[in-house]
């Protein structure tokens, strides 16, 4: 059996597992959307999936429709009777793997919360130890119906009973994993400070960050700040040097000479020029920044990663602003020469 013979879909049962009693005891897959009602009745056209999730759910954003609308779609009109199915249980961790018997059914009698249903033939059942940590990301996708691409082949040579564990030392996916994971987060942080955080709220935020690295901080009001959207210094008037004169910029561009250089052009003698960016700098840029001994840049990079590490001092307000928790990642094993 092959991955490019076969179709091999990943589902969730909930974000508790609030499903798994119904999978296992009826033999069966099942989607939520209840308010959705009856999906065998619509048009079978992407279009109209998607009409109908912004009927029902008025408020949610576009990319939250298209990906209900996807995802809804796919269960009824592409997944087909023949079909293989993973299944990651969170109640016992195991890997649940099945092959779709039917087509698609509306049971609203069914478990509540999860009307829209298809009958499965339970094959094996596989413990999480016995795949690659690659595998197991795939699988445990963020969306509740996904299709396994890139591993499908780990899991096609489990239902046949061929997958032997692995010895984590000789994991090559988990480096692949973790750097993920780093990029995802990354990603995450970057994204919600452009958009929540856009012009002055940045200078704000990148003041707040100061503070729990032990300076205090003056935020220029809005409008024209000369260049400088802080001051920094770590004594309670702001008379004891070093004094620290930032800059903000809120973009993800790239940010030139010309910008770098008016702001050192601010820095007073035995002062110091900061600017924090959330995209890069150019070259000509960080090679004037190095040439002084008084100018530092932080672009977005460098700007997540003092996030990551000064996270736990935030704020409440500042915590909501990027909700994030604390993971283990795990990185390869390095043995040595064999």
């Amino acid at each position: 059996m092959s991955a490019k013979d076969q179709v091999l879909w990943g589902i969730h049962a909930g974000e508790t597992g609030d499903a798994d009693a119904q999978f296992k005891r009826s033999n069966c897959i099942a989607i939520g959307w209840e308010e959705m009602g009856d999906l065998g009745i619509l048009h079978a056209d992407r279009a109209t999936f998607k009409a109908k999730v912004r009927e029902v759910y008025p408020t949610i954003k576009d990319g939250a429709v298209a990906n209900y609308a996807g995802q809804l779609f796919r269960f009824v009109h592409e997944m087909k009777p023949g079909d293989f199915v993973a299944y990651p249980s969170k109640k016992d961790r195991q890997i649940n793997l099945g092959q779709i018997e039917s087509g698609y059914r509306y049971d609203p009698k069914a478990e509540p919360g999860y009307p829209n249903v298809r009958s499965v033939k339970w094959l094996r059942s596989v413990p999480r130890a016995h795949f690659s940590q690659g595998a197991l990301y795939e699988v445990g996708s963020a969306m509740s119906l996904f299709m396994i691409r890139n591993y499908a082949d780990e899991f096609f040579a489990a239902i046949e009973g061929k997958v032997t564990p692995a010895p984590v030392a000789k994991d090559e996916t988990i480096a692949a994993v973790a750097a993920d994971i780093d990029e995802t987060t990354y990603d995450f942080v970057v994204k919600r400070l452009a958009q929540e955080t856009k012009g002055h709220p940045f200078a704000h935020f990148v003041a707040h960050l100061l503070g729990t690295m032990g300076y205090k901080t003056r935020v220029s009001p809005p409008g024209s700040d000369g260049g400088v959207d802080i001051v920094a210094h770590q004594d309670e008037l702001g008379f004891q040097p070093p004094i620290i004169k930032v800059q903000c910029k809120s973009s993800e561009a790239t940010v030139g000479d010309p910008e770098v250089s008016s702001l050192y052009g601010k820095v007073g003698t035995g002062e110091y020029g900061l600017f924090v960016s959330l995209g890069s700098f150019s070259p000509k840029a960080t090679a004037f920044a190095k040439s002084k001994h008084n100018l530092r840049l932080i672009d977005g990079e460098e700007l997540v990663a003092l996030i990551f590490e000064h996270y736990e001092q935030f704020d409440s307000r500042h915590k909501s602003l990027l909700p994030m928790r604390r993971v283990y990642v795990p990185e390869p094993i390095d043995e040595g020469p064999e």
